[in-house]
């Protein structure tokens, strides 16, 4: 069945063992981690000049081994790792999506950190064996590439928890984390995921193999925080042709009472489309410019806009099967740049506009259970 982000969530976060301490999950990990590359570069002493090479080559190493694991790994079907792509695409790209990229409590730790045990695999099965064999060689490079094999593990998971940081937290504000951050976010779109920003600490492997992909952030990720309102309602219909109609922008005007013109191409957008609308919301008159980040056939519809007074915007569509209909959420989130439009906004439009969202509900209900029922509409 179809879900929704929001639905989906729900039904992990209620999966999730009672017992689970999120605190005690992280704890373990850093801790377990710390001891072990204390342990192994304990053994270094006196340390050549040519033994220190041995650092940034283990981390390069390890940089592209990330980069295979969870390209080839956590993005294709492999029989022996069907696991780890369940987790991996099945649960945690579902968990996090476009909109809904930060956790809301430590316990959603569950889908971020891999699970405690497996750090006690990484040192034990795959680090200690590497430790031995090069100790045969030379000690010191054993220690060094024993410890940076432990060290990469934990950077992974300190990043990759930055990665889906709240935005108000300082740490996303540091320039490393921040760029991660946003190369991890676009990784997310369904339409990237396979194929682009695999790296999660530092790019270098998506760099040298081409999959490197980097758009600026929108204004209204660097700004001031968003007004946000969700309506939902049923209607009659498949998920898959109620999302293609509610994404054919041009039709818009005909259920969508602040839409007054929409120029741009017709059909349901794909990402990377782009439209411009002539609207009048919250009683006021204004113009759109637009561009589709997200569509996913049957599931989930995004995009974003910038507009007049310093308006900016996004607007998501989400689709769920429910018995012989279509469950449609619509998620509105804007802001205005100026202090006398957020003013305005604060005292009068965002009432306006809540009134104009939940009537364009029903208007999408009647007008959908028209167009639909004769013909349908296709993907």
């Amino acid at each position: 069945m179809r879900q929704t982000t929001e639905a989906f969530r729900s039904r992990y976060r209620a999966d999730i063992h009672p017992r689970y301490n999120p605190w005690l999950h992280g704890a373990f990990v850093l801790i377990f981690g710390l001891l072990a590359i204390a342990g192994f570069w304990s053994t270094v002493q006196q340390v050549q000049p040519l033994e220190w090479l041995a650092l940034p080559l283990t981390l390069l190493v390890f940089n592209v081994g990330v980069y295979t694991v969870h390209r080839h790994l956590g993005h294709h079907k492999k029989s022996f790792a069907r696991l780890f792509y369940a987790r991996h695409t099945g649960d945690h790209h579902s968990f996090f999506a476009p909109g809904y990229m930060t956790y809301d409590s430590a316990r959603d730790w569950r889908v971020i950190l891999f699970p405690a045990w497996l750090i006690v695999v990484h040192t034990l099965v795959i680090t200690l064996p590497v430790w031995w064999l090069l100790r045969q060689f030379d000690t010191n490079v054993a220690g060094l590439v024993a410890g940076c094999l432990v060290l990469g593990y934990l950077t992974y998971e300190v990043f990759h928890a930055c990665e889906h940081l709240p935005p108000e937290n300082p740490l996303t504000r540091l320039p490393w984390i921040r760029q991660m951050r946003r190369l991890h976010e676009l990784h997310h779109r369904r339409e990237l995921m396979q194929e682009r920003n695999f790296n999660i600490v530092f790019p270098l492997t998506d760099y040298l193999f081409g999959t490197l992909y980097w758009e600026p952030e929108p204004t209204y990720l660097t700004s001031t925080p968003m007004t946000r309102m969700q309506h939902q309602i049923k209607i009659a219909g498949n998920p898959i042709e109620v999302l293609a109609y509610a994404s054919t922008v041009t039709r818009w005007p005909e259920w969508h009472p602040s839409s007054l013109k929409v120029e741009g191409p017709g059909g349901p957008l794909h990402a990377g489309s782009r439209f411009e609308e002539d609207i009048r919301a919250g009683g006021r008159e204004g113009h759109l410019t637009w561009a589709v980040n997200e569509y996913l056939p049957g599931r989930r519809w995004s995009a974003q806009a910038h507009g007049d007074n310093g308006l900016a915007l996004v607007v998501t569509y989400e689709c769920e099967a429910d018995g012989d209909g279509t469950r449609f959420v619509r998620t509105l989130e804007y802001q205005f740049s100026g202090l006398a439009m957020r003013i305005a906004n604060r005292l009068l439009l965002r009432r306006r506009i809540d009134r104009e969202s939940a009537a364009s509900m029903l208007a999408l209900r009647d007008m959908a259970l028209k167009q639909l029922a004769p013909a349908g509409v296709t993907a």
